[in-house]
Formats: C-alpha cells, sequence, structure tokens
C-alpha cells in the first residue's frame, strides 16, 4: 500500500480508478467470485451424497433382481422334476400294464379261449407262454399302478399351475425390474459426468481468483511506486495477448498458452491434452459448430480460418470444453472459444472436414479407432511450431497422407 499521509490529487486518484477497471479486466471472467467457488463446492457435496445414495439403490436393486432370477430358475427346475416324475410313473403303469397282457396270454394259451382273460388282450399274441414267469402277478398291481397314476397326474397338473403361475409373477418381477437397474446405472454415470464437469469449473474459477488476487497485489505495488502521474489518458495496460503470446512464422497463436497443467497425450484424429483453461482460437475465423453429440460431452467446436497458410481449413476442440462462441461468430487470436475442465476425456484439437462436421482423418479413412493420423500428425507440427507441446505418436509414420497441397509447418 502507499505510505505517508499525503492527499491523493485529481490525477492520481483518476489513475488509481483506471488501474483497478484494467485490472478487472485482466481476470479470467466475471464468475471467479468466492460466491461461485463455495457454490460449486456445494453443488460438489450434494452431487457426492447423491451418486452414493444412487450407488445404494443400484446395489439393492442388482440384488433383487438375482434373487428373482434364481428363483426363475428353481421353479423351471421344479417343473422338469414334477415332469420327469411323471414320465416315470407312468412307464410304471405301462410296465404293468404288459406284465398283466403277459398273463392274460398264458391263461389264453393254457385254458383255451373261453375264459374271460382273452377281453385283456386287444391283439392276439402268438408268444410261447411262459406262465410261471408271472404267476406272482395280478390284476391288482394294475390297478395299483393305475391308481398312483392317476392320483400323480391330478398332483403333478395342480403343481404346474401353481408353478406356472409362480413362474409368470417371478418373470413380470424380472422384467419390471430390468430397467430400474439400467435408469439406476445411467443416472449414475450422468452425475459422475456432471460432477467431473463441476471439479473442472471450480478448478477454472479457482485459478482466476489465484489470478485476480495476483493482479490486485500488482496494482497496489504499482500504486505505491507511482508518485506522480503528467497523464491519466497515457496510461496503458499490456494486453495478456500481447505479453504471454507470440505469433508463429505462420501468423498464428498458440492457442494452449493460458491451459494450467498442460500435458499432452496421443496423436490420434488430432491431438490430445490435459488441463484446464481458457482455449483460444489460433488465428482470425468464424466459427461453425459447438455441439456434436457423437463426441464425449457433446462438445464440438469448429471454426474455419480466413488467415495464414491454411485459409479456409477447419480447426476443431472437443470433449472437455465448455463453449464461449457461437455458430456465425467472428474470432481471433484473442479470442477464448471455451473453458477446458479436467474431465474424465481431457480435449482433443485437429482439423475437421467442414461440410461433414467430422474430422478430416475419419472421412479421409485414415483412423482406425488408436492409430496416429497424418492429419492428427500434421496438427501437432503446428501446435509446435507455435510453441505448445506437440502430441505423442502412436505409429510411425502416421498413417494415412494429406491431401495435395495442404500447408507443413
Amino acid at each position: 500500500m502507499a505510505r505517508g499521509p499525503k492527499r491523493p490529487s485529481v490525477r492520481r486518484l483518476f489513475f488509481a480508478a483506471m488501474l483497478a477497471s484494467s485490472v478487472v479486466a485482466l481476470a479470467i471472467g466475471p464468475t471467479a467470485s468466492a460466491s461461485n467457488v463455495n457454490a460449486d463446492q456445494s453443488k460438489i457435496a450434494r452431487l457426492e451424497a447423491q451418486i452414493s445414495a444412487e450407488g445404494a439403490t443400484a446395489q439393492l436393486l442388482v440384488a433383487r433382481l438375482d434373487t428373482e432370477i434364481a428363483k426363475e430358475i428353481r421353479i423351471k427346475q421344479l417343473l422338469t422334476s414334477t415332469q420327469r416324475a411323471l414320465k416315470t410313473d407312468e412307464a410304471a403303469k405301462t410296465k404293468s400294464a404288459r406284465k398283466l397282457q403277459l398273463i392274460a396270454v398264458d391263461t389264453y394259451v393254457y385254458e383255451g379261449s373261453s375264459g374271460g382273460a382273452s377281453t385283456l388282450i386287444s391283439v392276439p399274441s402268438a408268444l410261447s407262454s411262459v406262465a410261471s414267469v408271472y404267476a406272482n402277478l395280478s390284476a391288482g398291481e394294475l390297478q395299483t399302478a393305475e391308481t398312483t397314476y392317476r392320483v400323480n397326474v391330478h398332483r403333478v397338473v395342480l403343481d404346474e399351475a401353481a408353478l406356472k403361475k409362480q413362474e409368470s409373477a417371478v418373470a413380470a418381477v424380472v422384467r419390471s425390474l430390468i430397467p430400474d437397474r439400467f435408469a439406476a446405472n445411467a443416472a449414475i454415470v450422468k452425475d459422475d459426468a456432471l460432477l467431473a464437469g463441476v471439479r473442472g469449473n471450480l478448478k477454472i474459477l479457482l485459478a482466476a481468483d489465484r489470478k485476480r488476487q495476483q493482479a490486485e497485489a500488482a496494482a497496489e505495488k504499482q500504486l505505491s511506486k507511482q508518485s506522480i502521474v503528467e497523464s491519466a489518458s497515457s496510461v496503458k495496460l499490456p494486453s495478456p495477448v500481447a505479453t504471454s503470446a507470440t505469433s508463429g512464422r505462420s501468423g498464428y497463436v498458440d492457442p494452449l498458452r493460458a491451459v494450467s497443467a498442460l500435458s499432452p497425450s496421443r496423436v490420434d484424429q488430432g491431438v490430445d491434452y490435459d488441463g484446464f483453461g481458457p482455449v483460444y482460437a489460433l488465428g482470425d475465423g468464424v466459427v461453425l459448430s459447438t455441439v456434436n453429440g457423437g463426441w464425449p460431452g457433446g462438445t464440438f467446436i469448429t471454426y474455419r480460418l480466413t488467415d495464414g497458410p491454411a485459409a479456409g481449413l477447419v480447426v476443431y476442440v472437443a470433449e472437455d470444453i465448455v463453449p464461449r462462441v457461437f455458430p456465425g461468430e467472428s474470432v481471433t487470436p484473442n479470442t477464448v472459444l471455451g473453458d477446458m475442465y479436467e474431465g474424465p476425456t481431457g480435449i482433443e484439437t485437429g482439423w475437421a472436414d467442414g461440410s461433414l462436421g467430422d474430422t478430416m482423418a475419419m472421412v479421409t479413412g485414415e483412423f482406425g479407432g488408436s492409430n496416429s493420423t497424418a492429419f492428427g500428425a500434421n496438427f501437432s507440427e503446428l501446435l509446435i511450431s507455435l510453441g505448445a507441446p506437440g502430441g505423442i505418436l502412436q505409429n510411425s509414420p502416421p498413417s494415412g497422407g494429406l491431401l495435395a497441397g495442404w500447408p507443413s509447418w
């Protein structure tokens, strides 16, 4: 702070006001306040509690679903076992009837056709008599087998009806539980993604708040050194871009210059990065899109360059980034396209195809799922020429090739 009891002049007060307003302009955004930080921290706590509760609900649904499925399997086993027992009883009855039929054959052979035994035979048999083997058999055995069979048939019919009723009820419960289980899992995935976004936003806010505090400290130090200001209009503060970014030989500027904890990852369709903070346009251009549901997080910012050696080509920034621009908006190297947050995938940036809304590597058939492509490597070389760290090649040389006349760096 300025020392001494001197009364400040009008010019000094005007300078202080100008400097303070410029310091505010240097802050990353108006949302970097203690109230917003506290709000995000409260939101994180609520989301964590909600995810915990949804996880417990999902576990209960899984346990109940497993129980009902096991019950359904047991009922099917009982139905099978009941049918098997009925077939055993039917076989016993058939066997007893056969024995009694053979006795009738013997009786017919030895006693003649006048006996009543012939009525038991629908088709006379010419088999030789072995009556001594069946002497201990009688019509009572068939009667017993027949009675047992009829009782068992009645029991099986009742058991089957009860089991099928239970099976239908259990199947209905299983059908109702499966959507609930998937819904619970989907809610957890959605809340996890939201939680990752809020955590990334909180880091951006905290970083912005630290920069604001540093700027205020610098302003106080400047006020303590400044004794006389000759003219308020002569006070000029350097812009963040002019002090922190330098133009490459292509005329473009490093778009990742303000990202904190920037860490490059693989080169594939483009270049992958982790970190958090503002991502700028690398040159003058016009925004084409900000959304594509096929990308993680749904963000797909594209802009067509209008200057430099790549004029007419389209650049994309996708995945864990919150857009600040809109389709049709003009951008410059001073324009923040969006705020990168520490989400599950990081960001990917590279060359896009303007007509289809996809990447050049995809529409030319170079990308197979995880490989480094010629278009991704070319964009990595551009970023390196601007002072940004390049990505990591997964295969060398990269797959595919560039279109004729494509700029190199």
